[in-house]
């Protein structure tokens, strides 16, 4: 393809739906290669598919920022204007596996060329690339005259419209006709649209220029099957994308071109409200609004329904060759005044502007020193600014990626590249969120494509198509549930009446559906009809979704008793398995062998099961005593050992009842009764039986009293490995091992600690001083030390002054001989005497 080709150049031109697209793919294909360039990547993905289906995918090739799909051999290519390879070395044409000769060429939508932003783009495209047998140039009517000046030796054809465009009038959103398309001019306008007509309508699908063509493609097919009855688009539909629209309404006339507010030309109304309608059947524009800028004037409805477009008098133009030799040559030649009268030289584009940028930098000016270097400069200033981030942060983005290239072995770091995809990787988020990943990923897609950045191409391409997809279907799925209100009476009249048939699937998150229609959800054992779903339908949903999952709930029950150990976790609710709570324990005056009742929902298992599950559930709670409170566990057997004798099964039961610490006194005289051996088997189970309290030393340790803690139920938790608390502080009482003296708690080993001290010190009833050093180093006030020695039966006696205080055994009051507790007493009475006995 040259400029100074002299193949045949046909302009066709004329409104929309006169079939220009469909003619030059006709001719595509009746020669034996052939390129055509599209506006937008969606559109080129659309048309490709129909050549595939028409050469094979062998034969037919798409090129576009973003995505490559060359075979070997390939004769047929689809493309984006901007990826059109039409020679110079600065573009597509750069990668030696694009063809620079073909049969035919047509650029679609020519009139872009007097765009602003791309239509420097077009122009050049017009003016350079052709065919080699023939080339073909589609548009609007008002492109003939800039045409007649730039490309004199042109035929031009008109071709009439198949169908008549009408203006309806102004239509509110509850009072639009089927198969509409509403069509807004920002994001945030689309999503509002979409959601009012999820409120009145039922749903709308929403197409956008952002969306990948996988996302597109899902929410036109759910269109076009007929799913919802409206779409809700951007001006993306005006360029040339074919959907069965019979109504196009304007939620706007009024858009932000990159600049400036502004309102609509009529062009670009013409080509917006002429995808209403398709071949012969007629179709019909209008507006949201009444009156005001957003209704439309009568000569601009005159104008649209005549097919009337007031002439383009100039194109924008920059040059499509530029000079190389030097990064200011390069910049001079981008900047170049055209020599035509109906070209204007192109407002600074964002990849010019990013040269500029770089240019200004010391670093960039040493690297590039030769034209394959500025090659290299101009082709990373070309990644478009898909995240539209706005000059600066592009800018800084680029420097980054052209800093690579021009270092080491001129490939972007695969770490980065890996890094940047991962973070890429989730799709959980908003519609907005996810559309922003989207955006993200085609940086990086359009960066995999180019065969020279990177050492392994093909592999990032795959994996950056892999993750678009991946995005791709998650968004489709965010903008189906924010903007389409599929009802159950929608599912029932597709699946017929009777609901007792229908193909239940639950989904690997419990999600039940019918048809890939979401019916509810089932959490354990408990099925829940979708919150959506019409009241007067939920009886029948949840009766044949029961009926449905009778297979899964035995499964889930069957795993439930055939479930590790560590498939189990104990709550303040109960024992959970699988994230669900499935049984309680109830209170029988032992923690260590509760009642356990399976939760209500497992009523839906059989007989056999239920047993079978609560079986399991009682083993693993035994089980899990012994491997975390193997103490408890060994007080509790001694509770029931017959060979024990009365008295130890008597304290025992006493113990467990209260976790394994009993203050003596609650014990009375059952301590004072035992006897030699009976001590020697307490002992044995892991029991000391201290002055002030009996205990266990291994419940007091961090993860047993953690254990027991969540045994007993109590709440507060003491400092971790303290052994002196505040009085007040959280765990600070003899229910957590700790016994309160003054303004101080000590745990009870190291009371009996200092009681064991003082007997080995004093010598009968003399008077004797404890030595200081271990009350420091537990950290104990004087105060708690006299009130500690009171209770161990020492007094003080007056010592001399400035010498530590002196003690004198006296002994323990006796204790009065305790009543039988009455048969029915609580659990909890043994934490009663704790509490009475805390202060003394």
């Amino acid at each position: 393809m040259s400029l100074f080709s002299t193949s045949s150049v046909t302009a066709v031109l004329g409104p929309t739906n006169t079939g220009k697209t469909h003619l030059a793919i006709e001719r595509l294909c009746g020669h034996s290669s052939g390129m055509i360039g599209f506006p937008l990547r969606l559109l080129a993905r659309e048309v490709y598919d129909r050549v595939v289906a028409i050469k094979g995918p062998k034969e037919v090739a798409l090129v576009t920022g973003e995505e490559r799909i060359v075979p070997p051999g390939a004769r047929w290519f689809l493309c984006t204007a901007e990826s059109m390879p039409i020679g110079g070395g600065m573009d597509a044409g750069a990668d030696n596996k694009l063809p620079r000769d073909v049969g035919f060429v047509a650029i679609d939508e020519g009139q872009l060329g007097a765009d602003p932003e791309r239509g420097h783009v077009f122009t050049d495209r017009i003016l350079r690339a052709r065919g080699r047998d023939e080339t073909m140039i589609l548009g609007s009517d008002s492109l003939r005259p800039v045409l007649r000046k730039l490309v004199p030796d042109a035929e031009i054809i008109t071709r009439p419209r198949f169908s008549t465009l009408s203006y309806a009038g102004a239509k509110k959103l509850s009072r639009l006709p089927k198969r509409s398309a509403i069509v807004a001019f920002s994001a945030e306008e689309v999503y509002a649209v979409a959601e009012a007509l999820r409120r009145l309508r039922g749903g709308a699908a929403v197409v956008m220029g952002a969306l990948s063509p996988r996302t597109r493609n899902a929410q036109v097919a759910m269109f076009q099957a007929g799913e919802v009855d409206y779409l809700v688009a951007t001006d993306a539909i005006g360029m040339g994308l074919n959907l069965d629209v019979s109504h196009v309404a304007f939620a706007s006339l009024n858009k932000f071109d990159g600049r400036r507010q502004r309102r609509l030309t009529v062009a670009e109304m013409a080509q917006i409200a002429g995808r209403a309608g398709r071949h012969q059947r007629d179709g019909t524009f209008g507006a949201l609004a009444e009156e005001g800028p957003g209704a439309f004037t009568p000569e601009e409805i005159a104008s649209i329904e005549g097919h009337r477009m007031p002439p383009l008098e100039h194109l924008y133009w920059r040059e499509g060759e530029p000079d190389i030799s030097s990064i200011d040559a390069l910049i001079a030649s981008l900047e170049r005044k055209p020599d035509s009268l109906v070209l204007r030289a192109a407002p600074e584009a964002v990849d010019l502007s990013v040269l500029k940028r770089l240019a200004a930098e010391d670093w960039v000016r040493e690297r590039v020193r030769s034209p394959r270097a500025v090659q290299r400069l101009w082709a990373a200033c070309g990644l478009p600014d898909f995240r539209k981030l706005g000059p600066d942060p592009h800018a800084r983005f680029v420097a980054r990626v052209f800093r690579h290239l021009s270092e080491g072995t001129g490939h972007i770091p695969h770490h980065w590249f890996a890094d940047e995809l991962a973070r890429l990787d989730r799709v959980d988020g908003d519609v907005e969120t996810i559309a922003g990943r989207i955006a993200a990923t085609r940086s990086w897609a359009y960066i995999a494509q180019r065969a020279d950045w990177l050492a392994e191409p093909a592999l990032w391409a795959d994996r950056t198509r892999t993750l678009e997809e991946k995005l791709s279907d998650a968004l489709h799925a965010s903008l189906t549930q924010r903007f389409v209100d599929k009802r159950t009476t929608v599912l029932l009249r597709q699946i017929g009446a009777d609901a007792s048939n229908l193909p239940v699937v639950v989904g690997p998150e419990g999600e039940v559906s019918v048809e890939e229609h979401v019916l509810g959800r089932l959490d354990g054992f408990r099925f829940a009809v979708a919150a959506d779903a019409r009241v007067a339908d939920k009886r029948m949903l949840l009766a044949a979704a029961e009926k449905g999952l009778t297979g899964e709930l035995r499964r889930r029950g069957e795993a439930l008793v055939a479930a590790q150990d560590d498939a189990f976790a104990l709550s303040g609710e109960g024992v959970h398995w699988g994230g669900v709570v499935v049984a309680r324990l109830d209170a029988t005056g032992n923690p260590v062998r509760p009642r356990v009742r399976i939760d209500r929902s497992l009523d839906v298992l059989d007989a056999r099961l239920r047993v079978a599950a609560q079986d399991r559930i009682a083993r693993w709670f035994a089980a899990r005593i012994a491997a975390d409170l193997p103490a408890l566990a060994a007080i509790d057997a001694l509770s029931r050992d017959p060979a024990a004798g009365g008295r130890v099964r008597a304290l025992a039961s006493a113990l467990v009842e209260t976790g394994g610490l009993l203050p003596r006194r609650a014990a009375g005289a059952l301590v004072e009764q035992l006897e030699p051996d009976e001590r020697k088997t307490l002992r044995k189970a892991g029991l000391v039986i201290g002055t002030l309290d009996l205990f266990a030393p291994a419940l007091l340790k961090p993860r047993a009293a953690a254990a027991r803690r969540a045994l007993l139920g109590l709440t507060d938790v003491p400092a971790q490995g303290a052994s002196v608390l505040a009085r007040g502080a959280p765990g600070a009482a003899l229910a957590h091992g700790f016994r309160p003296l003054g303004t101080q708690a000590v745990r009870v080993d190291l009371a009996e600690r200092i009681s064991q001290a003082a007997h080995d010190q004093r010598k009968g009833r003399a008077p004797f001083s404890l030595d200081p050093a271990l009350a420091t180093s537990m950290g104990l006030t004087a105060d708690t030390i006299a009130r500690l020695m009171a209770q161990l039966g020492f007094q003080s006696v007056r010592a001399q002054k400035d010498q530590p205080p002196r003690w004198v055994w006296k002994g323990l009051t006796p204790l009065a001989r305790p009543k039988a507790p009455p048969r029915d007493t609580p659990m909890g009475h043994a934490f009663a005497k704790l509490a009475a006995l805390a202060d003394e």
